[in-house]
This record gives C-alpha cells, structure tokens and sequence, in this order.
C-alpha cells in the first residue's frame, strides 16, 4: 500500500457500540501504539493484559497460547462474550490473537500493530513500519508508528501549561531520553555529550525541559543534573525526577526544538508529530532499520541528527515541515477494513 504520514483528513468513524479490547504484553511502547489507534477512533477499549508462563512465551508468536489463559478458562485474559476488535502489539500477543479469532471467525476483527513475526496472514489488519519487510494486501505500511500524541492532545497542552514548566522562559528546548536497547547503549561518552547539549542549550538562555523514560540510565540523569548545576541558570531547568504525572506531553507541546535520543522510533515519531525542528542524538550501537528510519525522516524535512562537534547556536536553527504522523491513516484503514469485514 501507498504511505501517506500526513493527510490533515478526521478518520472515518466507526458504527456506535463497537467493542474494543487491546492484547497487553507487558511493554509500554506496544500498548501506546495501540492506545494511539484506539483512541483516534474514539474508542474506549477494555485492556487485556496476556502473561504466558515462561515456556509458551519462548516460543511465541508461533506456539499456543497459555492453556490456563484460555478462551473458555473464567478469569482469563480471552474469557467474555468476543469483542468487535482487538488490537495487540509484540510477539507475546500473537497466539492470544490467533485463538480469539479461532473462537470467533465471523464477529471478531483482529489489527496488529509491528511485524508479528510470523506473516501477513496473523492478524485481518497489520500496520509495520516502512523499515521492516512485511508486505501483503492486509499490511499498511508508513514510516512512523501510531501513538496517543494527537494534536488535539498538544493542543490541549498548549492552552494549560503545566505549572512546572509555565516559569522557564518562552524558548525552551526538550530533550526526550531513551535508554539501552536492543542495538544501542549508552557509555560515559554519550552521558557526556548529552550533559554539553544540556548545558549549552541554558547558556544560550533557553528554557530545558528534560523528560526520561524507564530506560534511561541514572548516570545519564545525574551527568544532566550536574550541568544544569553548574549552567548558571539552573532555575531556567525542569528535570522530571519521576514524581507526580510525566509532563511528556507537555514538553513536546511547549519545545521551540526538541532533542531526542535515537534509540526509540515511537519517541522519535511523537517528537516529529509536534511540526517543531527535531534534533536526533544517536547513542552508541545502531542498526541499520534505526538509520533508515531516521534517515527517512530526515528526508521528510522533520529531523536533523544532532552531530558531535556542533555549531554555536545550534538551537536557533529553525526549519519547517508537515508534522509526520500516520495514526489518523492507520485508523482510517482499520474503519475501511471492518466495515468490510461485517459487510457494512
């Protein structure tokens, strides 16, 4: 299928009283896809979460499903009458997908968000980033995920200022931390870089705004804390310490620019839908769909990657684009593709 990131059209909406259910698999970033999708179609889904025992998880997404948490087992994860969809994200959701739909061939219609891992034909409807290789009739496929960061969310954001960040000055710059993951890690020197990014960005008398995810490691915070410290405007910072609501939202609504580690392609993906200028910091590591992911955005005039020796007054680089965000498109094909499927 042809990608269209951006198209400024409200998604269809789907017939009242559709019920929703999202397959949980223990990871944040599959559930904000699916809540993402969910959300933008107005739904207000009832979470699943599934907890194969260690056995049935190893060999997932092409083994069974957990027999104790079976369709017919009360109290499990599958039990109650079929909903009209279920969303799920990441392998360990993949057989929970296969058996309700076994159960319920003709009142069920399954999405999947990311490869599964085990084809095209594992779920009705599959959305995969541009960057894997899963292609089929059933598979939608565009450069960023979905998420929960809709305009509406920034807008809503922009008109109530969270009273942490409402003091720091009119520019500010955001700086979204990542962690280790599967192709990247983060050293002393990425802590160091990071901590100049911070500095320099106070001394050009910018407001920072600094939001870490579970990840991110304590010696990266602690690294930003020391040249917020020693910056000479310490009181124009704001590092979330874990206390009290994650003003992530926030952050992203209020960035004149926003600095992201390269680790996450759904935190990248949110810090590009805002339309502000995005700087991507690559940790140490890589992979190759990391850099074509990224590289895709730098095509689309969203990101720049933030290079090691920088320019003075690198944060006053201003560059336009469309905000590069497929959640809306993903949600489209999933109104089509059902009204289809119950013949609507």
């Amino acid at each position: 299928m042809n990608r269209h990131d951006t198209d400024a059209l409200a998604p269809a909406r789907l017939p009242a009283g559709v019920r929703a259910w999202i397959l949980q698999s223990g990871k944040i970033g599959h559930e904000v896809n699916c809540l993402g999708v969910a959300h933008e179609l107005g739904l207000d889904p009832e979470m699943r979460p599934v907890q194969p025992r260690p056995f049935f998880a190893f060999f997932a997404p092409w083994g069974p499903i957990d027999p104790i948490e079976g369709v017919r087992i009360p109290g499990s994860p599958l039990s109650g009458p079929a909903p009209d969809i279920v969303f799920a994200s990441g392998r360990t959701t993949v057989p929970y997908l296969r058996a309700i739909k076994k159960a319920a061939p003709r009142t069920t219609f399954t999405v999947f968000l990311q490869d599964p891992r085990s084809g095209a034909k594992s779920a009705d409807l599959i959305w995969a980033p541009e960057h894997d290789r899963l292609r089929g009739d059933n598979v939608l496929v565009t450069l960023t995920s979905p998420h929960h960061m809709r305009p509406s969310v920034l807008a809503a954001a922009r008109a109530d200022t969270d009273p942490r960040l409402a003091a720091l000055p009119e520019k500010r710059i955001g700086m979204v931390l990542g962690g280790d993951s599967g192709s990247h890690r983060f050293e002393a020197n990425d802590f160091y870089r990071l901590a100049e990014v911070a500095l320099e960005s106070l001394r050009a008398g910018y407001g920072l705004m600094v939001t870490p995810s579970r990840r991110t490691p304590p010696e990266l915070l602690k690294s930003i804390r020391a040249a917020v410290a020693i910056s000479g405007a310490p009181q124009n910072a704001f590092v979330w310490d874990g206390t009290g609501d994650n003003p992530y939202g926030q952050i992203l609504a209020h960035a004149h620019a926003i600095v992201v580690t390269g680790d996450s392609v759904n935190m990248v993906g949110e810090a590009a839908s805002t339309g502000a200028p995005v700087h991507v910091y690559e940790p140490t590591g890589g992979s190759t769909k990391m850099s074509g992911f990224i590289d895709g955005l730098v095509v689309a005039g969203a990101v720049r990657r933030l290079p090691t020796v920088r320019p003075a007054g690198w944060m006053n680089e201003r560059w336009t684009y469309e905000p590069v965000d497929a959640t809306a498109q993903i949600a489209r094909e999933v109104v089509k593709r059902y009204l289809a499927f119950k013949g609507i």
